[in-house]
Protein backbone atom coordinates (compact mmCIF):
# COMPACT_ATOMS: atom_id res chain seq x y z
CA UNK A 1 0.00 0.00 0.00
CA UNK A 2 1.14 3.54 -0.60
CA UNK A 3 0.34 6.68 1.28
CA UNK A 4 -2.12 7.32 -1.47
CA UNK A 5 -3.28 10.82 -0.76
CA UNK A 6 -6.63 9.53 0.46
CA UNK A 7 -9.41 10.38 1.14
CA UNK A 8 -9.10 12.12 -2.22
CA UNK A 9 -7.70 10.33 -5.28
CA UNK A 10 -5.98 12.83 -7.52
CA UNK A 11 -3.93 12.84 -10.68
CA UNK A 12 -1.02 15.14 -11.36
CA UNK A 13 -0.95 17.38 -14.37
CA UNK A 14 -0.97 16.28 -17.95
CA UNK A 15 0.41 18.59 -20.56
CA UNK A 16 2.35 21.11 -18.47
CA UNK A 17 4.19 24.01 -20.01
CA UNK A 18 7.53 22.20 -19.97
CA UNK A 19 8.36 19.66 -22.66
CA UNK A 20 9.48 16.27 -21.31
CA UNK A 21 13.00 15.22 -22.17
CA UNK A 22 13.04 12.14 -24.39
CA UNK A 23 16.24 10.76 -25.90
CA UNK A 24 16.23 10.53 -29.66
CA UNK A 25 15.01 7.27 -31.13
CA UNK A 26 13.05 6.09 -28.09
CA UNK A 27 9.53 4.84 -28.68
CA UNK A 28 6.57 5.50 -26.43
CA UNK A 29 3.86 3.50 -28.14
CA UNK A 30 1.91 0.86 -26.20
CA UNK A 31 3.69 -2.42 -25.55
CA UNK A 32 6.97 -1.09 -27.00
CA UNK A 33 9.00 -2.36 -24.05
CA UNK A 34 9.72 -6.13 -24.28
CA UNK A 35 9.37 -6.54 -20.52
CA UNK A 36 5.96 -4.92 -20.70
CA UNK A 37 4.72 -7.36 -23.34
CA UNK A 38 6.13 -10.42 -21.58
CA UNK A 39 4.98 -9.60 -18.07
CA UNK A 40 1.47 -8.55 -19.10
CA UNK A 41 0.89 -11.97 -20.69
CA UNK A 42 2.28 -13.83 -17.68
CA UNK A 43 0.32 -11.85 -15.13
CA UNK A 44 -2.97 -12.33 -16.97
CA UNK A 45 -2.68 -16.00 -15.94
CA UNK A 46 -2.43 -15.25 -12.20
CA UNK A 47 -4.83 -16.94 -9.79
CA UNK A 48 -6.43 -13.54 -9.12
CA UNK A 49 -7.14 -11.94 -12.50
CA UNK A 50 -6.04 -8.31 -12.82
CA UNK A 51 -7.57 -5.68 -15.08
CA UNK A 52 -8.26 -1.94 -15.14
CA UNK A 53 -11.58 -0.90 -13.62
CA UNK A 54 -14.26 1.21 -15.21
CA UNK A 55 -15.50 4.54 -13.89
CA UNK A 56 -18.62 2.79 -12.62
CA UNK A 57 -16.48 0.46 -10.52
CA UNK A 58 -14.79 3.26 -8.62
CA UNK A 59 -16.82 2.81 -5.38
CA UNK A 60 -15.81 -0.86 -5.16
CA UNK A 61 -12.22 -0.01 -6.11
CA UNK A 62 -12.10 2.68 -3.44
CA UNK A 63 -13.57 0.32 -0.82
CA UNK A 64 -10.39 -1.79 -0.86
CA UNK A 65 -8.32 1.21 0.22
CA UNK A 66 -10.90 2.12 2.84
CA UNK A 67 -10.37 -1.23 4.54
CA UNK A 68 -6.61 -1.28 4.05
CA UNK A 69 -5.99 2.31 5.21
CA UNK A 70 -8.73 2.32 7.89
CA UNK A 71 -10.58 5.27 6.40
CA UNK A 72 -14.15 6.08 5.46
CA UNK A 73 -15.81 6.76 2.13
CA UNK A 74 -15.32 10.15 0.46
CA UNK A 75 -17.72 12.95 1.30
CA UNK A 76 -20.44 13.62 -1.24
CA UNK A 77 -19.00 17.08 -1.86
CA UNK A 78 -15.68 15.55 -3.01
CA UNK A 79 -17.15 13.32 -5.71
CA UNK A 80 -17.09 15.90 -8.55
CA UNK A 81 -13.39 16.55 -8.03
CA UNK A 82 -12.70 12.84 -7.72
CA UNK A 83 -14.48 12.35 -11.03
CA UNK A 84 -12.15 14.87 -12.69
CA UNK A 85 -9.05 13.23 -11.30
CA UNK A 86 -9.62 9.49 -11.37
CA UNK A 87 -7.84 7.59 -14.16
CA UNK A 88 -9.80 4.38 -14.59
CA UNK A 89 -7.53 2.99 -17.30
CA UNK A 90 -4.55 3.19 -14.90
CA UNK A 91 -6.46 1.81 -11.90
CA UNK A 92 -5.76 -1.92 -11.71
CA UNK A 93 -7.84 -4.31 -9.62
CA UNK A 94 -7.39 -7.98 -8.70
CA UNK A 95 -10.52 -10.12 -8.42
CA UNK A 96 -11.27 -13.40 -6.67
CA UNK A 97 -12.46 -15.78 -9.43
CA UNK A 98 -14.47 -17.73 -6.86
CA UNK A 99 -16.71 -14.70 -6.32
CA UNK A 100 -19.01 -12.81 -8.69
CA UNK A 101 -17.60 -9.62 -10.19
CA UNK A 102 -20.23 -7.70 -8.23
CA UNK A 103 -18.35 -8.64 -5.05
CA UNK A 104 -15.71 -6.12 -6.08
CA UNK A 105 -11.92 -6.31 -6.19
CA UNK A 106 -9.69 -7.75 -3.49
CA UNK A 107 -6.62 -5.68 -4.37
CA UNK A 108 -5.85 -2.43 -6.19
CA UNK A 109 -2.99 -0.40 -7.63
CA UNK A 110 -3.38 2.96 -9.35
CA UNK A 111 -1.17 5.54 -10.99
CA UNK A 112 -1.23 9.21 -11.90
CA UNK A 113 -0.02 10.39 -15.30
CA UNK A 114 2.28 13.35 -14.77
CA UNK A 115 5.59 15.02 -15.52
CA UNK A 116 8.29 15.18 -12.85
CA UNK A 117 11.36 17.34 -12.64
CA UNK A 118 14.61 15.36 -12.54
CA UNK A 119 18.17 16.71 -12.68
CA UNK A 120 18.26 18.98 -15.71
CA UNK A 121 15.01 17.80 -17.32
CA UNK A 122 11.32 16.98 -16.92
CA UNK A 123 10.27 13.39 -17.71
CA UNK A 124 7.00 11.43 -17.95
CA UNK A 125 6.45 9.68 -14.63
CA UNK A 126 3.93 7.21 -13.24
CA UNK A 127 2.83 8.40 -9.82
CA UNK A 128 1.92 5.14 -8.12
CA UNK A 129 -0.92 5.34 -5.60
CA UNK A 130 -3.88 3.48 -4.09
CA UNK A 131 -1.96 0.21 -3.70
CA UNK A 132 -3.98 -1.90 -1.29
CA UNK A 133 -5.13 -5.45 -0.54
CA UNK A 134 -8.17 -6.42 1.50
CA UNK A 135 -7.09 -7.53 4.99
CA UNK A 136 -8.68 -10.95 4.43
CA UNK A 137 -6.64 -11.50 1.24
CA UNK A 138 -3.17 -10.67 2.50
CA UNK A 139 -0.19 -13.01 2.08
CA UNK A 140 -1.53 -14.54 -1.12
CA UNK A 141 0.82 -12.88 -3.60
CA UNK A 142 -1.79 -10.36 -4.75
CA UNK A 143 0.39 -7.33 -4.02
CA UNK A 144 3.30 -8.80 -5.95
CA UNK A 145 1.08 -9.62 -8.93
CA UNK A 146 -0.37 -6.11 -8.94
CA UNK A 147 3.05 -4.51 -8.81
CA UNK A 148 4.39 -6.71 -11.60
CA UNK A 149 1.39 -5.94 -13.80
CA UNK A 150 1.62 -2.24 -13.04
CA UNK A 151 5.32 -2.11 -13.94
CA UNK A 152 4.54 -3.89 -17.20
CA UNK A 153 1.84 -1.33 -17.98
CA UNK A 154 4.14 1.58 -17.15
CA UNK A 155 6.83 0.15 -19.41
CA UNK A 156 4.31 -0.29 -22.22
CA UNK A 157 3.30 3.37 -21.88
CA UNK A 158 6.89 4.51 -22.38
CA UNK A 159 7.24 6.15 -18.96
CA UNK A 160 10.89 5.72 -17.89
CA UNK A 161 10.32 6.02 -14.13
CA UNK A 162 7.68 5.48 -11.46
CA UNK A 163 7.49 7.17 -8.09
CA UNK A 164 5.46 6.69 -4.92
CA UNK A 165 5.06 7.64 -1.28
CA UNK A 166 5.32 4.48 0.81
CA UNK A 167 2.87 3.85 3.64
CA UNK A 168 5.51 1.53 5.15
CA UNK A 169 9.18 1.58 4.18
CA UNK A 170 9.77 -2.22 4.03
CA UNK A 171 7.20 -2.72 1.27
CA UNK A 172 8.61 -1.44 -1.99
CA UNK A 173 12.32 -2.15 -2.10
CA UNK A 174 11.55 -5.70 -3.19
CA UNK A 175 9.83 -4.28 -6.26
CA UNK A 176 12.85 -2.18 -7.25
CA UNK A 177 11.86 1.14 -5.65
CA UNK A 178 14.67 3.05 -3.97
CA UNK A 179 14.39 5.82 -1.38
CA UNK A 180 15.17 8.90 -3.45
CA UNK A 181 14.18 11.86 -1.28
CA UNK A 182 13.80 12.83 2.35
CA UNK A 183 11.62 15.46 3.93
CA UNK A 184 11.49 17.17 7.30
CA UNK A 185 8.90 18.54 9.71
CA UNK A 186 9.63 21.67 11.75
CA UNK A 187 8.08 22.96 14.97
CA UNK A 188 9.13 26.44 16.15
CA UNK A 189 7.73 28.02 19.28
CA UNK A 190 7.18 31.64 20.15
CA UNK A 191 10.36 33.67 20.05
CA UNK A 192 12.38 30.92 18.36
CA UNK A 193 11.93 31.95 14.72
CA UNK A 194 14.27 34.91 14.45
CA UNK A 195 16.30 34.96 11.24
CA UNK A 196 20.00 35.76 11.33
CA UNK A 197 20.90 39.41 10.63
CA UNK A 198 23.00 38.42 7.62
CA UNK A 199 20.10 36.75 5.78
CA UNK A 200 19.40 38.59 2.49
CA UNK A 201 16.53 41.06 2.36
CA UNK A 202 15.09 42.87 -0.63
CA UNK A 203 13.44 46.25 0.07
CA UNK A 204 11.61 45.93 -3.24
CA UNK A 205 9.62 42.95 -1.98
CA UNK A 206 6.15 43.42 -0.56
CA UNK A 207 3.96 40.89 1.22
CA UNK A 208 0.26 40.57 0.55
CA UNK A 209 -2.38 38.37 2.21
CA UNK A 210 -4.87 36.96 -0.27
CA UNK A 211 -7.43 34.24 -0.75
CA UNK A 212 -5.62 31.31 -2.44
CA UNK A 213 -8.33 30.91 -5.07
CA UNK A 214 -7.98 34.55 -6.13
CA UNK A 215 -4.20 34.38 -6.69
CA UNK A 216 -3.97 30.88 -8.16
CA UNK A 217 -2.36 32.25 -11.33
CA UNK A 218 0.40 33.87 -9.25
CA UNK A 219 0.92 30.64 -7.32
CA UNK A 220 1.27 28.76 -10.59
CA UNK A 221 3.91 31.18 -11.88
CA UNK A 222 6.06 30.72 -8.79
CA UNK A 223 5.61 26.97 -8.71
CA UNK A 224 6.46 26.51 -12.39
CA UNK A 225 9.57 28.67 -11.99
CA UNK A 226 10.79 26.47 -9.15
CA UNK A 227 9.76 23.23 -10.87
CA UNK A 228 12.16 23.90 -13.74
CA UNK A 229 15.18 23.45 -11.42
CA UNK A 230 13.83 21.44 -8.47
CA UNK A 231 13.99 17.65 -8.84
CA UNK A 232 10.97 15.94 -7.32
CA UNK A 233 8.42 18.61 -8.27
CA UNK A 234 5.46 17.42 -10.36
CA UNK A 235 3.65 19.70 -12.79
CA UNK A 236 0.17 20.81 -11.74
CA UNK A 237 -2.92 21.44 -13.82
CA UNK A 238 -6.14 23.09 -12.62
CA UNK A 239 -7.44 19.91 -11.03
CA UNK A 240 -4.23 19.38 -9.09
CA UNK A 241 -4.33 22.96 -7.80
CA UNK A 242 -7.96 22.46 -6.81
CA UNK A 243 -6.92 19.43 -4.80
CA UNK A 244 -4.10 21.31 -3.08
CA UNK A 245 -6.33 24.25 -2.19
CA UNK A 246 -9.30 22.11 -1.16
CA UNK A 247 -10.51 23.55 2.15
CA UNK A 248 -14.08 22.66 3.14
CA UNK A 249 -15.10 24.06 6.55
CA UNK A 250 -15.97 20.55 7.75
CA UNK A 251 -12.32 19.48 7.43
CA UNK A 252 -10.68 22.40 9.25
CA UNK A 253 -10.80 20.93 12.76
CA UNK A 254 -10.90 24.29 14.46
CA UNK A 255 -8.47 26.02 12.09
CA UNK A 256 -9.09 29.10 10.00
CA UNK A 257 -9.73 28.98 6.27
CA UNK A 258 -6.63 28.32 4.16
CA UNK A 259 -4.82 31.60 3.53
CA UNK A 260 -2.06 32.77 1.23
CA UNK A 261 0.87 35.07 1.89
CA UNK A 262 2.28 36.31 -1.41
CA UNK A 263 5.78 37.80 -1.84
CA UNK A 264 5.96 39.99 -4.94
CA UNK A 265 7.67 42.97 -6.51
CA UNK A 266 6.91 45.22 -9.46
CA UNK A 267 7.76 42.38 -11.85
CA UNK A 268 5.37 39.86 -10.31
CA UNK A 269 5.21 37.07 -7.71
CA UNK A 270 8.40 35.57 -6.29
CA UNK A 271 7.08 33.33 -3.52
CA UNK A 272 4.04 32.21 -1.60
CA UNK A 273 3.01 30.47 1.61
CA UNK A 274 -0.24 28.59 2.14
CA UNK A 275 -1.18 28.36 5.80
CA UNK A 276 -3.99 28.17 8.34
CA UNK A 277 -4.23 29.34 11.94
CA UNK A 278 -5.92 28.07 15.06
CA UNK A 279 -6.79 30.74 17.62
CA UNK A 280 -6.32 29.48 21.18
CA UNK A 281 -5.85 30.91 24.68
CA UNK A 282 -4.66 29.21 27.84
CA UNK A 283 -7.78 29.08 30.02
CA UNK A 284 -5.83 29.43 33.26
CA UNK A 285 -3.31 32.14 32.40
CA UNK A 286 -5.13 33.72 29.44
CA UNK A 287 -1.85 33.69 27.56
CA UNK A 288 -2.11 33.41 23.75
CA UNK A 289 -1.59 29.85 22.54
CA UNK A 290 -2.43 30.01 18.84
CA UNK A 291 -0.93 27.71 16.20
CA UNK A 292 0.03 28.30 12.59
CA UNK A 293 0.37 25.36 10.19
CA UNK A 294 2.22 25.94 6.91
CA UNK A 295 0.75 23.75 4.17
CA UNK A 296 3.22 24.82 1.46
CA UNK A 297 5.89 27.49 1.10
CA UNK A 298 7.60 27.92 -2.26
CA UNK A 299 9.92 30.73 -3.33
CA UNK A 300 11.94 31.46 -6.45
CA UNK A 301 14.83 33.15 -4.62
CA UNK A 302 16.40 33.37 -1.11
CA UNK A 303 15.14 36.88 -0.33
CA UNK A 304 11.54 35.93 -1.08
CA UNK A 305 11.78 32.79 1.05
CA UNK A 306 13.31 34.76 3.92
CA UNK A 307 10.57 37.39 3.74
CA UNK A 308 7.84 34.76 3.93
CA UNK A 309 9.43 32.91 6.84
CA UNK A 310 10.22 36.13 8.70
CA UNK A 311 6.57 37.16 8.58
CA UNK A 312 5.08 33.77 9.52
CA UNK A 313 7.53 33.10 12.35
CA UNK A 314 6.91 36.49 13.96
CA UNK A 315 3.09 36.58 13.91
CA UNK A 316 1.52 37.98 17.07
CA UNK A 317 -0.31 35.62 19.46
CA UNK A 318 1.22 32.53 17.81
CA UNK A 319 2.77 30.06 20.25
CA UNK A 320 3.76 27.43 17.68
CA UNK A 321 4.47 27.28 13.94
CA UNK A 322 4.36 23.84 12.29
CA UNK A 323 5.71 23.14 8.81
CA UNK A 324 5.57 19.65 7.32
CA UNK A 325 6.86 18.10 4.09
CA UNK A 326 9.78 20.50 3.93
CA UNK A 327 13.09 19.62 2.25
CA UNK A 328 15.44 17.98 4.75
CA UNK A 329 18.10 20.56 3.83
CA UNK A 330 15.60 23.44 3.78
CA UNK A 331 17.46 26.76 3.31
CA UNK A 332 15.52 28.17 6.26
CA UNK A 333 17.68 25.99 8.52
CA UNK A 334 20.61 28.18 7.46
CA UNK A 335 18.60 31.39 7.71
CA UNK A 336 17.42 30.84 11.29
CA UNK A 337 19.53 32.40 13.99
CA UNK A 338 19.07 29.23 16.09
CA UNK A 339 18.28 26.36 13.69
CA UNK A 340 18.13 23.80 16.51
CA UNK A 341 14.83 25.39 17.50
CA UNK A 342 13.24 24.06 14.32
CA UNK A 343 13.40 20.59 15.89
CA UNK A 344 13.65 18.89 12.49
CA UNK A 345 12.29 15.37 12.20
CA UNK A 346 13.37 13.65 8.99
CA UNK A 347 11.58 10.85 7.14
CA UNK A 348 11.69 9.21 3.72
CA UNK A 349 9.80 10.90 0.90
CA UNK A 350 9.60 9.76 -2.72
CA UNK A 351 10.62 6.26 -3.70
CA UNK A 352 11.70 5.98 -7.35
CA UNK A 353 11.67 2.97 -9.65
CA UNK A 354 13.65 2.87 -12.90
CA UNK A 355 11.32 1.28 -15.46
CA UNK A 356 13.23 1.89 -18.70
CA UNK A 357 16.91 2.14 -17.76
CA UNK A 358 18.49 3.59 -20.92
CA UNK A 359 15.62 6.07 -21.35
CA UNK A 360 15.78 7.19 -17.71
CA UNK A 361 19.56 7.57 -17.49
CA UNK A 362 19.79 9.41 -20.81
CA UNK A 363 16.91 11.77 -19.94
CA UNK A 364 18.54 13.39 -16.90
CA UNK A 365 21.72 15.47 -16.73
CA UNK A 366 24.94 14.92 -14.77
CA UNK A 367 26.88 17.56 -12.90
CA UNK A 368 30.32 16.42 -14.10
CA UNK A 369 31.69 14.19 -16.88
CA UNK A 370 31.49 10.43 -16.40
CA UNK A 371 32.19 7.35 -18.53
CA UNK A 372 31.36 4.15 -16.68
CA UNK A 373 30.03 0.63 -17.30
CA UNK A 374 27.23 -0.42 -14.95
CA UNK A 375 26.31 -4.02 -14.11
CA UNK A 376 22.64 -3.82 -13.14
CA UNK A 377 20.35 -6.48 -11.66
CA UNK A 378 16.57 -6.29 -12.03
CA UNK A 379 14.45 -9.36 -11.31
CA UNK A 380 11.08 -7.85 -12.24
CA UNK A 381 12.08 -6.09 -15.47
CA UNK A 382 14.96 -8.17 -16.86
CA UNK A 383 15.22 -5.86 -19.86
CA UNK A 384 17.01 -3.46 -17.51
CA UNK A 385 19.51 -6.07 -16.34
CA UNK A 386 23.01 -6.44 -17.70
CA UNK A 387 25.81 -4.09 -18.62
CA UNK A 388 25.24 -0.50 -19.68
CA UNK A 389 27.78 2.11 -20.66
CA UNK A 390 26.83 5.53 -19.37
CA UNK A 391 28.60 8.49 -20.93
CA UNK A 392 27.80 12.03 -19.82
CA UNK A 393 29.59 15.23 -20.74
CA UNK A 394 28.58 17.05 -17.56
CA UNK A 395 27.12 20.53 -17.34
CA UNK A 396 30.15 22.22 -18.87
CA UNK A 397 30.90 19.66 -21.57
CA UNK A 398 33.69 17.11 -21.83
CA UNK A 399 37.06 18.41 -22.96
CA UNK A 400 38.30 14.91 -23.76
CA UNK A 401 35.54 13.84 -26.12
CA UNK A 402 34.42 17.22 -27.36
CA UNK A 403 30.82 16.38 -26.42
CA UNK A 404 28.61 19.42 -25.82
CA UNK A 405 27.40 20.31 -22.35
CA UNK A 406 24.58 18.04 -21.19
CA UNK A 407 25.20 15.31 -23.79
CA UNK A 408 24.31 11.85 -22.43
CA UNK A 409 24.18 8.34 -23.85
CA UNK A 410 23.36 5.00 -22.25
CA UNK A 411 23.88 1.88 -24.34
CA UNK A 412 24.33 -1.84 -23.87
CA UNK A 413 27.92 -3.03 -23.86
CA UNK A 414 30.01 -6.17 -23.43
CA UNK A 415 32.87 -4.24 -21.83
CA UNK A 416 33.94 -5.20 -18.30
CA UNK A 417 31.78 -3.62 -15.60
CA UNK A 418 33.09 -0.83 -13.38
CA UNK A 419 30.26 -0.64 -10.83
CA UNK A 420 27.66 -3.28 -9.84
CA UNK A 421 24.32 -2.32 -8.32
CA UNK A 422 20.66 -3.25 -8.20
CA UNK A 423 17.83 -1.36 -9.84
CA UNK A 424 16.68 -0.32 -6.35
CA UNK A 425 19.93 1.52 -5.66
CA UNK A 426 19.89 3.13 -9.08
CA UNK A 427 16.38 4.42 -8.38
CA UNK A 428 17.47 5.79 -5.02
CA UNK A 429 20.27 7.78 -6.67
CA UNK A 430 18.31 8.87 -9.76
CA UNK A 431 17.05 12.24 -8.51
CA UNK A 432 20.47 13.23 -7.20
CA UNK A 433 19.81 13.20 -3.46
CA UNK A 434 21.07 9.73 -2.47
CA UNK A 435 24.78 9.30 -3.12
CA UNK A 436 26.01 6.04 -4.59
CA UNK A 437 29.11 6.35 -2.41
CA UNK A 438 26.92 6.21 0.68
CA UNK A 439 25.09 3.16 -0.68
CA UNK A 440 28.47 1.52 -1.32
CA UNK A 441 29.44 2.21 2.30
CA UNK A 442 26.25 0.36 3.26
CA UNK A 443 27.33 -2.61 1.15
CA UNK A 444 24.63 -2.10 -1.48
CA UNK A 445 26.82 -0.95 -4.39
CA UNK A 446 30.11 -2.57 -5.43
CA UNK A 447 33.03 -0.86 -7.13
CA UNK A 448 34.53 -3.44 -9.51
CA UNK A 449 37.28 -1.23 -10.95
CA UNK A 450 39.15 1.06 -8.60
CA UNK A 451 38.49 4.75 -9.00
CA UNK A 452 35.18 4.48 -10.91
CA UNK A 453 32.60 4.81 -8.13
CA UNK A 454 33.51 8.27 -6.82
CA UNK A 455 33.18 10.02 -10.23
CA UNK A 456 29.84 8.29 -10.85
CA UNK A 457 28.55 9.21 -7.40
CA UNK A 458 29.59 12.83 -7.92
CA UNK A 459 28.09 12.99 -11.42
CA UNK A 460 24.69 11.71 -10.26
CA UNK A 461 24.45 14.09 -7.30
CA UNK A 462 22.56 17.33 -7.81
CA UNK A 463 21.88 20.77 -6.37
CA UNK A 464 19.28 21.43 -5.21
CA UNK A 465 18.59 18.11 -3.52
CA UNK A 466 15.32 16.52 -4.62
CA UNK A 467 12.15 17.39 -2.76
CA UNK A 468 8.47 16.65 -3.32
CA UNK A 469 6.19 19.03 -1.38
CA UNK A 470 2.96 17.06 -1.73
CA UNK A 471 1.92 13.46 -1.09
CA UNK A 472 0.03 11.98 -4.03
Amino acid sequence: MTAAGYPLIAVAARGGTLTPALPAGLRCENDSHPAGRKDKKAIMADVYPIRPVTDDEFPAYRAVAEHAFHIGPPAERDLPLIGRLFEADRSLAAFDPALPVSAGPVGTAGAFTFQMSVPGAVVPTAGVTAVAVLPTYRRRGILRSLMRRQLADIAARGEPIAALWASETPLYGRFGYGRATTHASFVLRRGEGALAPWVPADPGLRLRIASPAVVIAELGKVYDTVLATQPGFCSRNDAWWDRLLKDPPEDRNGFSPLRCLLAEDECGPRGYALYAGQGRWDENTFLPDSRLVVRELTAADPAAAAALWRDLLSRDLVAEVIARLRPADDPVLYQLLDPRRARPQVADGLWVRIVDLPHALAARRYCCPVDVVLEVTDELLPGNAGRWRLRAAGLSGSAGSGAPAGAVSCERTSDPADVALGIRELGAAYLGGTRLGMLAAAGLVTELRAGTLAPLSAAMSWDPAPWCPKIF
